[in-house]
This record gives structure tokens, C-alpha cells and sequence, in this order.
């Protein structure tokens, strides 16, 4: 968008749109409600002020991406700020690693090299994956989250997928 008026009726129109969804990535990430609200709230500002000096992404279908993160961030920085921790699984309760220090060189090799390649996929498919395989959420709400249908979401993790593929084939 060119002026700072088309970003601001664009995301006038997302914040309504995407309300929820966003509360509900500040949420996720370990902040009250009340709190959540605020990020989205700071993000909001973030995001027009970023819209303001003409640095947002040039699709505006990767700016609800783009905002998720921006909210997702502001709410880690809020967590931290105010030294809530994120409530985690004990450790005692999760399973032990099991096998050779071999075997667990190889996983954690394994896991790098899968974390490279999704580092090359676009911001969205990497959204997708993040959202959809990482968090587990359901597709619904990734599609919710990302401002794109249900079936784009799909589309987008089987070509991610086979990306990933060939990726970790070619290294």
C-alpha cells in the first residue's frame, strides 16, 4: 500500500477480522487475557507505525503473518518484562531419552538440519508449519490466525512438505 490511509483502513479492517485469533497467539504464549489484549494492542501501534515509514511486507496477504508475530513477540517481551514463566511440562513426568549418545547426536543433527530447512521456506508456508505441526493447532485456527482459507492452509503444508523433503534429501 502506498499511504499511510490505505494501512490504516487495512488494518482496521484485519484487527476486526482477526481479533480473536490474535488474543488467543499472546495467550499461547503464557500472558493473561488482559495482558493479551494489551500486546495485540501494542502490536496494532507497532504495526501502523512500520506501515508509517513504508517498511511492511509489500503483499498484504503476508501481513497477518506478519502481525501474528509482531503480537506473538510482544507478548514473550511482557512475559519477560514481568518475569512470568511460561508454565512448561515437568521434567520429571517426560519420558527419558532413550539410546546411545550416538543416536541422540543423530536426532539432535537431525533436528538442526530440519530446522535449516524451514528456514528457507517463504514466511508463510513457514507460519504453516509453525503454527500447524509445531504448535498442533488445528487448521481451522491457523487458517483464522494467518487470514487465509482453510484449504490454502492445507495446500500450504503439502507444498511445504514436499519442500522440506527435498531439502533434507539434498543435505
Amino acid at each position: 500500500m502506498s499511504s499511510s490511509v490505505d494501512v490504516l483502513e487495512a488494518l482496521g479492517g484485519m484487527a476486526r477480522r482477526e481479533r480473536g485469533a490474535l488474543v488467543r497467539v499472546a495467550i499461547r504464549e503464557g500472558v493473561s487475557v488482559e495482558d493479551a489484549v494489551e500486546c495485540v494492542q501494542d502490536a496494532l501501534v507497532t504495526f501502523l507505525q512500520v506501515g508509517q515509514r513504508g517498511a511492511l511486507p509489500s503483499e498484504p496477504a503476508a501481513w497477518s503473518p506478519y502481525l501474528a508475530g509482531i503480537v506473538r513477540n510482544a507478548a514473550r517481551n511482557r512475559r519477560r518484562r514481568h518475569h512470568v514463566v511460561k508454565p512448561h511440562d515437568d521434567v520429571e513426568a517426560l519420558p527419558s531419552p532413550s539410546g546411545t549418545t550416538e543416536e541422540l547426536v543423530a536426532r539432535a543433527e537431525a533436528h538442526v538440519r530440519l530446522r535449516a530447512c524451514v528456514d528457507q521456506l517463504c514466511e508463510t508456508q513457514k507460519a504453516v508449519v509453525m503454527l500447524r505441526l509445531l504448535d498442533e493447532q488445528p487448521g481451522e485456527d491457523v487458517a483464522s490466525a494467518l487470514g487465509i482459507s482453510r484449504g490454502y492452509v492445507d495446500v500450504l503444508l503439502h507444498r511445504a512438505k514436499a519442500s522440506l523433503r527435498v531439502c533434507l534429501s539434498a543435505t
